[in-house]
């Protein structure tokens, strides 16, 4: 069996997959536009800023040896045995890996493509009660959006400079497809800036949205606090019982010095339960934390289904059992 030593490994990170394909592959490449490119066995497979992504599947990486593992299946000692001197002999100083500038001002974010319309996305964001008027200010105003070539959410994030910074993405045909764009700042999660003393958050853009409906239905406004997404949380270690604050928390309350409360609208999980804990001990000496998890169903989209059922039943006529989602 070969054995790689560290340095061997760490170079063979750091081969983006642009310069593999074009010294070993170069009739795979596939140029779309600018900077991007795609594979000729996969079009939805996006090569930009030394990132790639395949969106059909919903994982991504930067390097030819993430694409080797992920892609084409290799186990990791045949595609490290590729990018060596047993292989293609990249490791030699001939081999140039590309430079990325790594100014933060630099877009390094990996964008699909729009399509001409968001017929698929407001369809789809509807089916899980989300209301339309929301839905289509958050087109109008370009924080979300329907990619080609499969028809998915994308919500975008944007830094302070306006520049988009992070991207989700969320399947619009029944997968549970979901995931963060390559290259996206945690920073810059999904979110709607707006002025406002407590500020909300959440664990996804869609429990954000559902939120935003619920507030509509129950008091007609939706824009009054400023809301943000964190992308996701995740359970602590028995060993180190605080995760750290979520970045895009920590960013958007820099960025909000008049707030005052933060209102957890977290998943009614472990990792949801832990995270809000956490983030209470931790922030809790600074804030007034309010702790509100969906008082019906798992997250804040299962309570918007709920509450759209309820009312719908009352106009319909109530039967006697709410039918399981």
């Amino acid at each position: 069996m070969p054995y790689y030593t560290e340095e061997q490994i760490k170079h063979a990170r750091s081969i983006d997959l642009l310069t593999y394909l074009q010294t070993y592959e170069p009739t795979e490449l596939i140029h779309v536009r600018g900077n991007t490119y795609c594979t000729r066995e996969h079009d939805s497979l996006k090569i930009s800023n030394g990132k790639w992504m395949w969106w059909s599947r919903g994982f991504g990486g930067s390097s030819a040896l993430d694409y080797l593992i992920k892609v084409k299946g290799m186990q990791f000692l045949d595609a490290m045995k590729i990018l060596t001197e047993e292989g293609h002999n990249l490791h030699h100083s001939d081999i140039k890996t590309m430079r990325y500038p790594e100014n933060e001002g630099e877009r390094k974010l990996l964008l699909p493509e729009k399509s001409e319309t968001n017929l698929q996305v407001i369809r789809y964001l509807a089916s899980r009660g989300i209301d339309k008027e929301i839905i289509c200010e958050c087109i109008d105003k370009g924080i979300l959006y329907e990619s080609l070539p499969y028809h998915n959410c994308i919500f975008v994030g944007y830094d302070e400079k306006g520049t988009a910074a992070y991207a989700c993405y969320r399947a619009t045909n029944g997968e549970r497809l979901m995931g963060d764009a390559a290259g996206s700042d945690k920073r810059y999660a999904f979110r709607i800036n707006r002025a406002g003393s407590t500020i909300h958050v959440f664990e996804s853009a869609i429990d954000l949205l559902s939120y935003a409906t619920l507030m509509k239905i129950k008091t007609g406004e939706w824009k009054a606090e400023p809301m943000v997404s964190l992308g996701g949380v995740y359970a602590p270690s028995p060993n180190k019982p605080n995760i750290k604050i979520p970045s895009a928390l920590d960013n958007a309350l820099q960025n909000h010095t008049d707030v005052k409360t933060i209102a957890l609208h977290l998943d009614s999980d472990f990792a949801g339960k832990s995270a809000a804990r956490s983030i209470t001990d931790q922030l809790g000496n600074r804030y007034v934390i309010r702790d509100e998890p969906p008082p019906v169903g798992k997250d804040c989209n299962d309570y918007l289904m709920h509450i759209r059922y309820q009312n719908r039943s009352k106009r319909m006529g109530s039967p006697r059992h709410e039918p399981a989602r």
